[in-house]
């Protein structure tokens, strides 16, 4: 093997491909996974609320639930055929004493106190019921998920320059302590301006409390394994916590218990050292060659192998002759025409991706049927969707797959808004289904164009890119007070921009991760339009190391 092909990589497969070690490392992101999901998802159970409620009448507490609807809430055409935010102008201490109900004539007033709402759809209080944002405050939900977002753009910012200035690992346990924190403190929250401030410091975690030690765990990969074992180890823990989540916030009953309890884990990321090592590219980026060495030995430790002692001192030479300068910030991709094209693209349709992605789950409550079994059925394709991907992602090559499974989203997508009860959920589960493969394409794609040095800036980037797209999401959904179906209407239409982006963007599949600059500029500047990559159609790439 001649030097300038000896990489970490090549450590990587003289210490064992696949092995004990790789194994180890898939089960120790189960801790990350879990806590993305507690941070990402978790607002959706603080803050929803049944449409179905109409103005609460104190002096009708004595009847049933159905008799003080039909007393209070006048006839219209709505789909609930009745007000929900409004009720008769009368006396109610008559109209009990009398037991008529009011004139259908009658003039109308706003709610004077409160709301009651449709147990039978959300069980528990959330902070959208016990503070009464529906009618004329119905936004106030979707403006702090929008802030949350605003914060997640800050948090990446900074959370990226921590990751490439003081290692991915400390990145990753400083925004996972940054979501636990604030999380907890939410349960303070008296109005909406409390709620947001806590909710937008709570977003700076996402989803870098993920994404940083997904990066470490893609490192100890080779690359011809690597769309498998991390694809499947997403879709094993991340789908087995977003399925149990709407079931904890059940048993929960209260929308305080369910951020305690869905915060106070995050905590334990203190102890991500004793398990977690720090990122070995990121190591060689910053020159410490021999501490990326001895990750590499830990691994073929681990694994039973031995790395020979002629490729580690070929290791060192190519990285101490290495002209890549240690300190290079993002801006340098911004210098170079080609990687910035490419890095601008994959931005641009990880935006939307993840936009649509965010979007489709906070449309569940459209599909007319239950909010927590249709939150676990769509939810539940997450794992099944990520052995599938992770298994053919590089037979068939990242470009043509994503295309065609965000071309399915769309077309499901339309199919969804043609029905309604089991048959819209069936289509919208199998939207979810393709769009979480495009996901988890969109999301290994970004890293593998980016170089080292700058990769978990790169990856930071692409993510406030998305997250900034992602404060419009909460508006794109409440757009169904406009015309019901234009939440998905919408989401279809940006599935496919997002498909059209994929044919702008260079194949990865079976390629090393570019570890300088050069590399990646190489690689963007070998792209071919029309160029697809499929693994019986043609040889692996000669840059694979094995």
């Amino acid at each position: 093997m001649s030097e300038q092909h000896v990489d970490f990589d090549s450590l990587l497969s003289a210490a064992g491909e696949l092995g004990p070690y790789q194994l180890y490392m898939s089960f120790a992101m189960f801790p990350f996974y879990t806590f993305v999901v507690f941070v990402y998802f978790t607002q959706i159970f603080l803050t929803e609320v049944s449409p179905n409620h109409w103005c609460r009448i104190p002096e009708l507490e004595n009847l049933t639930e159905i008799e003080r609807r039909d007393y209070a809430a006048p006839p219209d055409e709505s789909r609930f055929g009745y007000s929900r935010c409004s009720t008769y102008d009368v006396n109610w201490a008559d109209i009990v004493s009398t037991g008529n109900k009011p004139d259908r004539k009658t003039p109308t007033i706003p709610c004077q106190h409160g709301w009651e709402f449709n147990k039978s759809e959300i069980p528990y209080p959330t902070i959208t019921s016990e503070m009464g944002w529906v009618c004329d405050k119905d936004s106030y939900p979707a403006t702090a998920q929008a802030i949350y977002f605003v914060g997640s753009i800050i948090g990446s910012l900074i959370i990226g320059y921590l990751a490439d200035r003081y290692g991915r690992l400390s990145a990753a346990i400083i925004s996972t302590l940054m979501g636990g924190i604030f999380g907890i403190l939410t349960i303070f929250s008296n109005n909406i301006y409390d709620f947001s401030v806590y909710r937008f410091l709570t977003g700076t975690a996402y989803d870098s409390c993920r994404i940083m030690a997904y990066l470490i765990c893609l490192e100890f990969i080779v690359p011809k394994h690597r769309s498998s074992v991390s694809n499947v180890t997403f879709g094993v823990f991340y789908c087995l916590a977003v399925i149990v989540l709407p079931w904890i916030a059940l048993a929960c009953g209260d929308w305080k218990i369910t951020a305690l309890v869905t915060s106070i884990p995050l905590l334990t990321v203190i102890l991500a050292p004793l398990y977690l090592p720090e990122s070995p590219k990121w190591l060689l980026s910053k020159g410490r060659v021999d501490e990326a060495i001895k990750k590499a030995e830990r691994v073929a430790e681990v694994n039973k192998k031995v790395i020979p002692p002629e490729l580690i001192e070929k290791f060192k030479v190519n990285a101490l002759n290495c002209e890549e300068a240690k300190d290079m910030s993002i801006i340098e991709v911004f210098k170079r025409p080609y990687l910035r094209n490419i890095f601008l693209i994959i931005c641009l349709q990880y935006t939307l991706v993840a936009m649509t992605f965010d979007a489709l789950f906070r449309t569940i409550n459209l599909l007319d049927f239950n909010f927590f079994i249709s939150f676990t059925l769509i939810s539940s394709t997450e794992l099944p969707s990520s052995l599938v991907v992770g298994f053919i992602m590089d037979v068939f090559g990242r470009r043509v797959l994503i295309f065609v499974l965000l071309v399915l989203t769309s077309i499901f997508g339309i199919m969804t808004t043609c029905f309604s009860g089991w048959q819209s959920v069936a289509c919208a589960v199998a939207m979810r289904f393709v769009l979480n493969m495009a996901y988890n394409i969109s999301i290994q794609w970004v890293p593998e164009v980016m170089p080292a040095a700058v990769r978990a800036s790169g990856v930071n980037i692409a993510h406030i890119c998305s997250s900034f797209a992602m404060i419009f999401s909460p508006y794109i959904v409440y757009s169904e007070v406009y015309y019901r179906s234009l939440p998905i209407l919408i989401l279809s239409v940006c599935s496919l921009v997002a498909a059209a982006t994929a044919l702008f963007l260079p194949e990865t599949a079976n390629k090393v991760m570019p570890q300088t600059f050069d590399d990646a500029e190489k690689q963007a500047k070998d792209h071919k339009l029309w160029v697809f990559a499929c693994s019986w159609s043609k040889p692996v790439n000669k840059d694979l190391k094995t």
